[in-house]
């Protein structure tokens, strides 16, 4: 089975503030409720959350977006403001309306949390019951929040695609060597695999209303202001800099895209962390890394002549479409268009490289290591995110597949071993300036391997295999549990 994971799944729109602990659980309760529809006699549910789920789920709006779903709301679609308090401001004896429209009565207290309790299939694991009036049990299902996302239920086996990916590959050196064979980029593998599930059009729309969310996520973040919810009272920073920024640009008249780059990031994550609309990239904890890179790439680069990297194949093939943006010559074969919507064009297809290129990079962290902080801590969620930007940009700027894999590889191996330790269960502190920090290493990684010619002593395998490793050795303590690192040393109140 290939590692390739699709674009439309490892970037998907959701809420914050924890792609495995607000939206995982938001998706598996709402797949419980659904089956309960053909269940009679339903008289009440629990659900109890275990391990990951249990220690920082209140931090992370975890019963709430357990509620939500019990009512049927889904992540892609909800209204973030209809979750916020779903369970919080729940007045207990009010009725549950199921998805379906069965309603029985609830109260808070059906939902528990056991964060000493660790299943053996995931740390953030969730049981939902349904009993009946006489509280016997009519259905007991327990889910795993893997990442993401990402949900399996016990006894299910692991979801597979549609239809066969075309191009099959387990490991980076086998995406490279599957590249050299058909001499395509590492955009175009994913391009064509993606293509096996959607028509081309499909996918250049779908890759367009990504990074619409993103930039839209993005753009709300810097100019929304206030405190974020929690017992920190973080004050959100993005739009301040936002000013700041553009008042020196005005003065001095010249850009700033370094500074630029850390508050896309912040602003992305404060919205984040706000449990406002957000794209899981891979996950919502690192959501701030890949949109900041791109956006980077798009304000600063994308018209500098920088940004019509890999048009032609390491061989100087022509390949490709031109929707997708990998023909060199694809302007030629448009409609007559003002230079502005030329510039969006060129933009918006240089955008559907760098994602796909991410996506490829990203489907190996998730196959062979893991994108869960409660799995394998801060490692698997800021360094897999800054991998994927890493090569992304590279991509974009004209590298070659193994410069793409290099720069991955730099990214990821100054990542190994990060904790995952918020302070108050809270998606907050370090996590929001942890994006800005790895978008600038992403960065950097991208420009050192575009110095050199690919070639590097530690393969991206190398270092997936040793996160996966460090991940397994690392303390519980230090996986989104909030009981090690700055979580327990910094004073909450």
């Amino acid at each position: 089975m290939s590692a390739y994971v699709s674009a439309f799944e490892l970037f998907s729109v959701g809420v914050g503030p924890s792609s495995s602990h607000t939206v995982g659980p938001m998706r598996a309760a709402r797949d419980f409720a659904a089956r309960l529809r053909a269940v009679d006699g339903v008289a009440r549910v629990t659900c109890a959350l275990f391990g990951s789920l249990g220690a920082t789920g209140l931090g992370h709006g975890t019963p709430d977006a357990v509620v939500a779903g019990l009512q049927g709301l889904e992540p892609e679609t909800v209204d973030p403001d209809a979750v916020r308090s779903a369970w919080s401001g729940w007045p207990d004896g009010r009725e549950l309306t199921l998805d379906g429209g069965r309603r029985i009565p609830f109260a808070r207290d059906d939902v528990s949390f056991e964060p000493r309790t660790r299943l053996p299939g995931h740390p953030n694991a969730m049981t939902l019951r349904a009993l009946d009036d006489r509280g016997a049990v009519l259905v007991d299902d327990t889910y795993y929040s893997v990442g993401g996302g990402f949900i399996r239920r016990e006894g299910e086996p692991p979801q597979v695609a549609a239809a066969p990916f075309p191009l099959e590959f387990d490991s980076a050196e086998d995406l490279l060597a599957l590249c050299d064979e058909r001499h395509i980029t590492i955009a175009e593998a994913a391009r064509l695999n993606e293509q096996a599930l959607r028509g081309e059009e499909d996918v250049a729309v779908g890759l367009d209303a990504i990074w619409d969310a993103m930039a839209g996520c993005v753009e709300a973040g810097l100019h929304a202001e206030g405190i974020l919810p929690g017992m920190l009272r973080v004050k959100r920073r993005a739009a301040a800099i936002r000013a700041q920024l553009e008042a020196a640009e005005a003065e001095s008249g010249r850009e700033l895209p370094g500074e630029w780059l850390g508050a896309f990031a912040l602003a992305v994550n404060e919205q984040n962390a706000a449990g406002g609309r957000v794209v899981t990239a891979p996950t919502n904890g690192a959501a701030g890394i890949v949109p900041a890179v791109a956006m980077y790439w798009w304000r600063f680069l994308a018209d500098s002549g920088l940004g019509v990297g890999n048009a032609v194949t390491p061989h100087g093939e022509l390949v490709g479409s031109a929707l997708l943006g990998f023909h060199p010559e694809a302007e030629a074969a448009m409609p007559e268009l003002d230079p502005v919507e030329v510039i969006e064009a060129n933009r918006r297809r240089g955008i559907r490289r760098y994602l796909l290129t991410a996506t490829a990079l990203g489907s190996l962290f998730k196959a062979n290591a893991s994108i869960s902080g409660a799995e394998g801590g801060c490692q698997a969620e800021v360094g897999s995110a800054c991998a994927m930007a890493a090569g992304g940009l590279t991509a974009v700027m004209g590298g070659t597949n193994r410069q793409i894999e290099n720069a991955a590889e730099i990214a990821m191996e100054h990542h190994l071993g990060l904790t995952c330790d918020p302070v108050g269960g809270l998606v907050q502190i370090p996590c929001i300036e942890r994006n800005a920090i790895a978008a600038s290493t992403a960065v950097t990684a991208a420009r050192l391997a575009l110095r050199g010619d690919g070639s590097h002593f530690v393969s991206l395998d190398t270092v997936v295999e040793t996160m996966r490793q460090t991940g397994i050795d690392m303390s519980t303590k230090y996986k989104e549990t909030s009981e090690g690192g700055l979580a327990v040393n910094v004073i909450e109140c």
